[in-house]
């Protein structure tokens, strides 16, 4: 189901992280040019972002899913190969890949964290509008397989692919991997994504130039808004703009530049 309408996705990741980042999406959706959000449904101030979506009901929300750098929905407990003694995911993405894909024991214990963090999305009585994850590790074979196996069962119809312009060279034959499976199983996905060479760095002068830039089919921006900045997020964010983020989508040069593009604007649900 390969979308073919010409259209933009503006995201911002990482809805639920932390109340600042809850803030600004609500402020973003409100009075800019934000249209869809992503849920971390393990962070801390996920109950927050849950509440504010509710009263958003143009906001398109989807899973935000956290393999690494976060907080599991599961216990230590229940997942004791995946999380360290706080219950948190570690960073060693390219290790724990090779863990996934060759450790049978390993693999149960992703599958159960991946339905539970889809079962607490459904929980909160928001439509499931798209899946991604975080640090793009639903790129990683076997993660995929399990969001494409466990997401039918919680409606699952989109899927970022994250193929930014000029994608290095060693990551291309996983990217048009990622969109051939896609493709075979039905799930919607986007042509282009803008949003991994800017990370935490999206304000307002590279939003206009990613605009006048956007090429036909279906694109996605996505962006870490937020009303503070770098390491009152979370240490590893050490060097993001969030605030330059937010006054960059409440930006009146911003939302001029996309209504003389004359671009629709939604969710992956409104191109579908």
């Amino acid at each position: 189901m390969k979308p073919r309408r010409h259209g933009l996705i503006i995201t911002a990741d990482d809805f639920g992280l932390h109340p600042a980042i809850n803030e600004a999406v609500e402020l973003a959706h409100r009075q800019g040019v934000l249209t869809a959000a992503s849920l971390m449904v393990g962070a801390a101030a996920a109950a927050d972002a849950v509440e504010r979506a509710q009263r958003l009901p143009t906001l398109r929300v989807g899973l935000h899913l956290v393999l690494a750098d976060g907080a599991a929905s599961l216990s230590r407990a229940q997942i004791p190969d995946l999380v360290d003694e706080q219950g948190g995911f570690g960073n060693a993405m390219a290790r724990d890949g090779l863990r996934f894909f060759f450790l049978p024991k390993v693999r149960r214990q992703l599958a159960a964290e991946i339905r539970a963090q889809f079962e607490a999305f459904s929980a909160s009585g928001l439509k499931l509008d798209h899946v991604n994850a975080h640090k793009h590790f639903h790129l990683h074979p076997t993660v995929l397989s399990l969001i494409l196996k466990i997401g039918k069962d919680y409606g699952l119809r989109a899927i970022r692919l994250p193929r930014e312009h000029h994608s290095p060279l060693w990551l291309r034959p996983w990217l048009n991997l990622m969109q051939r499976r896609l493709h075979a199983a039905g799930i919607g996905y986007n042509d282009h994504v803008f949003g991994i060479t800017q990370s935490g760095r999206m304000n307002e002068a590279a939003l206009l130039e990613t605009i006048a830039l956007m090429p036909a089919g279906l694109t996605e921006i996505y962006l870490h808004p937020a009303t503070c900045a770098g390491r009152e997020i979370a240490a590893t964010m050490h060097g993001y703009r969030h605030d330059e983020e937010l006054a960059a989508l409440l930006s009146l040069q911003v939302r001029k530049a996309l209504d003389d593009k004359g671009v629709a604007r939604g969710g992956f649900a409104d191109f579908g």
